[in-house]
């Protein structure tokens, strides 16, 4: 069930269901908590706590809305829960930010795992696709560019056989506001490398890839997986960018397992 929270005078929304070990899963860009709704009865035996960044789903934009700045709400938030110290997982863009809330708060961290996300800066390519997705929402508006882009997250598999994914997305992506999606954006192009953080990582990193990912190439999310001392790596042959809904079963099964086996681990 969705739950309110003032954090720094600014509404935060966020979910959270079960109990044990705390988890917490970020979701992307364009997306709300509700991405993770095929993770949230397949993992018993752990608290999930479910966000919504800043700017989507029922959660107000911040003054910063850059990674660190949301790494640092989602801290604010676990120091109001009173949570010392949980696991996190974030899908995408999610996946910048658990990489800024590492960096900072990595003694907090059972773990922590890149669920089609990457440690790399945006090349210099990247950085004008996004420029370019900037003009396309000003020009044309959020649900616009959502509608264009968000096919294209999809497997060609998933994309013409499991249209009703697709459908599920777009549903929602009316609830954006060009301001969060630009904000977004330019925070993206604007992050810097941190494949430093999975270098020093004293816990278990977990690297989600897909095969068909066209947003994080598999051979891109190869070049990170050795940098931890110790990597759990799963990739999902049948998968684009959307793992978590286009291969629920084999993700919850790869979560559960991670998931398991670090908290079974000494901290």
């Amino acid at each position: 069930m969705q739950q309110n929270i003032v954090l720094n005078g600014r509404k935060f929304s966020y979910s959270e269901s079960g109990k044990g070990p705390v988890v917490m899963l970020v979701h992307g860009f364009g997306e709300d908590s509700l991405i993770w709704s095929s993770q949230t009865e397949a993992l018993p035996g752990f608290r999930l706590i479910l966000p919504d960044l800043p700017g989507s789903g029922g959660s107000d934009m911040i003054a910063d809305m850059s990674m660190e700045g949301m790494a640092a709400i989602l801290h604010e938030l676990l120091e109001q829960l009173g949570i010392k110290k949980c696991t996190m997982i974030g899908h995408s863009m999610g996946g910048y930010v658990t990489l800024a809330f590492a960096e900072k708060w990595s003694d907090q961290l059972s773990g922590f795992g890149l669920f089609h996300s990457t440690a790399f800066a945006d090349s210099i390519e990247k950085k004008e696709v996004r420029k370019k997705g900037i003009d396309f929402i000003e020009r044309n508006g959020p649900f616009e560019f959502l509608k264009t882009s968000i096919p294209g997250l999809f497997s060609p598999a998933s994309r013409e056989n499991r249209k009703e994914l697709i459908e599920e997305l777009l549903k929602r992506a009316h609830n954006f506001s060009g301001a969060a999606l630009v904000s977004y954006y330019r925070s993206m192009m604007e992050r810097p490398d941190r494949t430093s953080v999975l270098k020093m990582s004293q816990v278990p990193v977990l690297f989600i890839l897909g095969r068909h990912d066209q947003a994080v190439p598999l051979e891109d999310g190869l070049k990170l997986c050795h940098l931890p001392g110790l990597s759990y790596i799963h990739i999902l042959e049948e998968s684009g960018h959307m793992g978590m809904k286009e291969e629920p079963h084999t993700s919850n099964k790869v979560l559960s397992n991670y998931l398991t086996a670090i908290h079974h681990q000494p901290q």
